[in-house]
């Protein structure tokens, strides 16, 4: 699985948020401070309205 760090993370090791891609129907999603931690995993269609959805703030 290859993971990549969110556009909007924070430069400065805090606030970080990575998502794999290529996974068939889900998105996984991760905090990379702990990449061997548990990830969570929403359907594709899901994530797709949630970060629309972010995008309207």
């Amino acid at each position: 699985m290859q993971w990549r760090k969110s556009s909007y993370s924070s430069g400065t090791g805090g606030e970080c948020l990575e998502v794999a891609d290529n996974v068939p129907r889900i998105v996984p999603v991760r905090d990379s401070k702990n990449p061997h931690g548990p990830a969570l995993l929403f359907p594709t269609d899901a994530w797709t309205h949630f970060v629309g959805a972010l995008g309207r703030f």
